[in-house]
């Protein structure tokens, strides 16, 4: 055992040795292994900051297209994800991250349902299914604009569990009489009468023609 030669004052010190982080890298087996300084610039462009506004899963979607745009030999997917990820967070996302325990996190799998539970809680999902099955087109909203709109809170939620099926229905009831009739007019007969690959494509096909 050696001897502590440490004057009083310095245990009061703060010791970096005990900083420790809340995410675990997997190793990497390149020898020239360096996160591209671009990459860091291009995540830290558009940052997650936690507010009730901002949708988790667009930051989710926009970071993986991101990382994706680089690969390096020796180093896994999770390896650049769960590195890059910091860079990605401010203000009080970055200090829930910053907060969680230490080597709470081993793969971008565990990291990303997390980020997930913690910004996207089970209210705000039970909110936007709400939206979704209670769809209604808006006074002098076009047929595109109502799509666009009803795709767009399906964007918000993909995990809403609402089945296509129910999707495509909910939608169709949910229009304008008048628009209704040129839908049905335009399959023929009625859009129910379709499969649901057939009623989507209509649908797309309509609200784009509209669009045009």
């Amino acid at each position: 055992m050696g001897e502590d030669h440490r004057v009083l004052r310095d245990y009061a010190l703060p010791q970096a040795s005990g900083i420790t982080s809340s995410i675990v890298s997997p190793a990497v087996e390149a020898n020239n292994f360096e996160l591209s300084p671009a990459l860091i610039s291009l995540v830290e462009r558009e940052q997650f900051a936690g507010h009730p506004s901002e949708d988790p899963n667009a930051h989710l979607r926009k970071f993986l297209a991101k990382c994706d745009t680089i690969k390096i030999n020796g180093a896994s997917s999770d390896a650049i994800r769960l590195r890059v990820f910091p860079f990605s967070l401010r203000d009080r996302a970055s200090d829930w991250l910053q907060n969680m325990e230490p080597n709470a996190f081993t793969t971008w799998e565990t990291l990303s349902k997390a980020f997930l539970s913690k910004y996207f809680p089970p209210g705000k999902i039970a909110k936007l299914r709400a939206e979704i099955t209670s769809f209604i087109q808006r006074h002098r909203e076009s047929l595109y604009e109502a799509w666009e709109r009803f795709k767009d809170l399906q964007r918000q939620c993909p995990h809403h569990a609402v089945p296509d099926w129910l999707l495509i229905q909910t939608f169709y009831n949910g229009l304008e009489q008048s628009v209704k009739i040129s839908i049905d007019a335009a399959t023929g007969g009625a859009l129910m009468g379709n499969s649901i690959e057939a009623a989507k494509a209509l649908l797309e096909e309509m609200a784009s023609n509209n669009y045009h």
